[in-house]
């Protein structure tokens, strides 16, 4: 045997699971059948793009969660509990990343997904996921907060992450996480968000279309919610529309471009800001609470999210 201190580049998720121990997770999980989202994939591939699941989750949840503000939520205090509701849907994504030497999960937030396209989710997504956590500004806090002693770095994480008005853009008020790549038909996980999604792997089952038996591509998806925010009824309505939304996938018409055809204005006219739209810079964010304005940056993570399909994280 051998007795060792705990690694300083997995202090963040230790700091984490500490702070999520107030939650009262349930747990519920449904099939999804693929096959719309992965025709989707498969054209855009021979076009040269390239999409991963965890991206057409988010663009679901960013849809989804604006419909459902109960559930696009987060919940602080004991003795005087309160709640706060967000006009805007940030999606916390996990990744499989080596920091210091070490294998660890890191995550960072996909912002303002109720207004983004698929190919704005992409862009995010491809960013964190490429990128070097050794040099990259969004894991720049938890670079500093592995250098602090626990006592301290713990504190820190604490003030940061109860912050109702820094939530969206810190801990986001969705988290996905996928462990698709491996042998993993499901999984539950809670996030430090109100509603958690887990994705299993998306493999050929047998489903049931117009009284036939045919073979599908199917994916296990899992939604954990903290009872303390929403009831049951809710949080399986969102499932149920998450399912519907992946089941149902169609490719989108650039907003912009829709608004702009129906005022009768060129498709020019609006090439500009969609582009500015898909820089990956949110735009400045109106607190929800004017307290807790005081918070150090900090990353979260759930579990894992190297999506199925997408290509191993660049070392």
């Amino acid at each position: 045997m051998s007795v060792s201190r705990f690694p300083a580049e997995r202090r963040h998720t230790l700091y984490h699971c500490d702070e999520i121990r107030a939650t009262a997770p349930v747990f519920l999980d449904t099939e999804v059948d693929m096959s719309r989202v992965q025709e989707h994939r498969a054209e855009a591939r021979r076009d040269g793009r390239r999409y991963s699941v965890v991206s057409y989750v988010l663009k679901a949840s960013g849809s989804v969660l604006a419909a459902h503000p109960e559930a696009n939520a987060a919940i602080r205090g004991r003795l005087r509990p309160k709640v706060a509701r967000y006009a805007t849907v940030g999606g916390k994504v996990t990744l499989d990343k080596t920091l210091g030497g070490r294998r660890v999960v890191l995550s960072s937030v996909v912002p303002k997904l109720e207004q983004s396209s698929l190919d704005d989710v992409q862009q995010h997504v491809d960013r964190l996921r490429d990128g070097d956590p050794e040099t990259m500004p969004e894991f720049e806090a938890v670079r500093k907060l592995h250098r602090l002693p626990v006592p301290v770095g713990r504190t820190l994480f604490r003030l940061a992450t109860r912050s109702f008005a820094h939530r969206p853009e810190l801990r986001g008020t969705v988290a996905v996480t996928s462990l698709g790549h491996r042998a993993v038909d499901g999984f539950h996980s809670v996030g430090g968000t109100t509603v958690t999604l887990g994705l299993g792997r998306i493999v050929d089952r047998p489903v049931v279309r117009d009284g036939a038996v045919v073979v599908a591509p199917v994916m296990r998806l899992s939604l954990a919610f903290d009872h303390r925010v929403i009831d049951g009824a809710e949080a399986a309505d969102v499932l149920s529309e998450l399912k519907d939304f992946l089941e149902g996938y169609a490719p989108e018409a650039a907003p912009e471009t829709a608004a702009a055809a129906e005022a009768g204005a060129p498709p020019a006219a609006v090439a500009e800001p969609a582009a500015e739209e898909s820089s990956g810079k949110p735009a400045a964010e109106k607190p929800v609470a004017q307290e807790d304005a005081a918070g150090e940056e900090a990353v979260h993570e759930a579990v894992d999210a190297r999506d199925p399909a997408s290509p191993a994280p660049s070392t």
